[in-house]
């Protein structure tokens, strides 16, 4: 007997860590960029699990590899080799120019892991008081120690403090503070190119220059964490590349596995010759249905066409959101890059993400007046017209019942 929403929320409600507030719909299938609930009905989705799924749900091809990899060997540990490791790595490598890749379980275990390499660099040039981090107000790194040290919000660190004592927050539309804020004690600057959680917010041109110009004449390591904007989210393989950075490491998750759990930290040769065996490890890290997966998905990446695809799509998607704002004054800003886009509202957020998914579209908020869109990368832009099409008419009846 299929199971009710009332059954599976009774059930949740008993038994599971109440950690999250959720929606009240249960999923139950997928298809391309719609998911089903339990009682049949179809959503469009513009969340993609938060820029997980990136080749939409239940992909043919992914469902083929993961199956095959499934009847045929799934983990064997980093005590041993196997094939995919490798070849999910070589294709990184070859999408960022960093040189090793080091393979875990999500984007917070690769900002941990890149927080981890950065101060055994400095440890092995001798430089041992090289222990401290700048990051960026607004940002978000993730919720375990190290990675909340350098996110941003009180909200996430303050329950759980202490945390890495030595971590300088920057305000980016202030890039003169940078050079005042990276010392002889700074390990490395984690910095996202695109804020997700802190909104859908680029980086400053002035900011990117001094991150450039600070990195340069300090010699201090640069992390791109892109768990949300890498792998063709913006329309690049990475938008580092965009912004003209050098990183030192990059930090992967999200769409790696287009839903299966996977993270990868990338890393810089000169850090990568710093680090011994030992020095990092994961259990599951990099096993073979993991991997195996990465390495289709960056197979479609870079044969595919796929990234060539988001910019197209995504140059169409943000002319027709800058024509919604054009229409709703509750609009106060169009940002992003690609098929990650966020409208910043005059309002909270919140009634416009239910009222939407009343309409049959799934939409998130972030930084409580954003709406953030994540869609699957293989979206196609009659899907995106849809969803436009429905924003339109939820914000003018939203806005409508906003008292003046």
């Amino acid at each position: 007997m299929k199971p009710t929403f009332d059954a599976i929320q009774a059930k949740e409600s008993l038994h599971v860590l109440q950690t999250y507030r959720r929606q009240p719909v249960a999923f139950v299938r997928g298809e391309g960029p719609r998911l089903y609930d339990v009682d049949g009905r179809e959503y469009l989705d513009l969340v993609s699990g938060i820029g997980v799924t990136s080749l939409g749900h239940s992909h043919p091809g992914l469902t083929a590899a993961i199956a095959d990899q499934a009847g045929t060997l799934i983990h064997t540990s980093n005590l041993y080799f196997h094939p995919y490791q490798a070849e999910a790595a070589a294709r990184l490598t070859a999408l960022s120019g960093l040189g090793r890749v080091f393979f875990c379980n999500s984007g917070t275990e690769a900002n941990e892991a890149s927080l981890k390499f950065a101060r055994r660099y400095w440890h092995t040039q001798g430089q041992k008081q090289r222990v401290g981090y700048v990051a960026i107000e607004g940002a978000f790194a993730g919720r375990t120690m190290g990675a909340l040290s350098v996110t941003y919000d009180e909200h996430y660190r303050v329950p759980f403090m202490p945390l890495l004592s030595d971590v300088t927050f920057v305000d980016p539309d202030r890039p003169e503070l940078l050079a005042a804020a990276v010392n002889d004690r700074t390990a490395a600057i984690i910095a996202e190119p695109i804020r997700g959680e802190g909104g859908i917010r680029p980086l400053p041109e002035a900011f990117n220059q001094a991150l450039t110009d600070v990195c340069a004449t300090t010699g201090t390591l640069l992390i791109a964490d892109e768990v949300q904007t890498g792998l063709g989210r913006t329309g690049y393989p990475f938008y580092f590349q965009a912004l003209g950075w050098q990183p030192d490491l990059v930090s992967v998750g999200k769409a790696l596995g287009s839903g299966v759990p996977v993270g990868a930290a990338l890393i810089s040769q000169r850090v990568a010759d710093a680090i011994s065996p030992g020095d990092h490890g994961s259990t599951y890290g990099g096993n073979l249905l993991a991997t195996r997966a990465a390495a289709f998905v960056l197979e479609q990446l870079m044969d595919g066409g796929l990234i060539d695809h988001v910019r197209s799509v995504g140059d169409h998607f943000e002319r027709r959101l800058r024509a919604l704002a054009l229409q709703h004054p509750v609009i106060v800003d169009v940002r992003g890059a690609g098929l990650m886009r966020g409208l910043e509202l005059r309002i909270d957020a919140a009634p416009v993400i239910d009222a939407a998914r009343g309409k049959g579209l799934l939409v998130n908020r972030t930084n409580e007046k954003v709406v953030r869109m994540l869609p699957p990368l293989t979206i196609e832009a009659a899907d995106l017209d849809r969803a436009v099409d429905i924003l339109d008419g939820v914000l003018a009846t939203v806005a409508s019942a906003v008292p003046a």
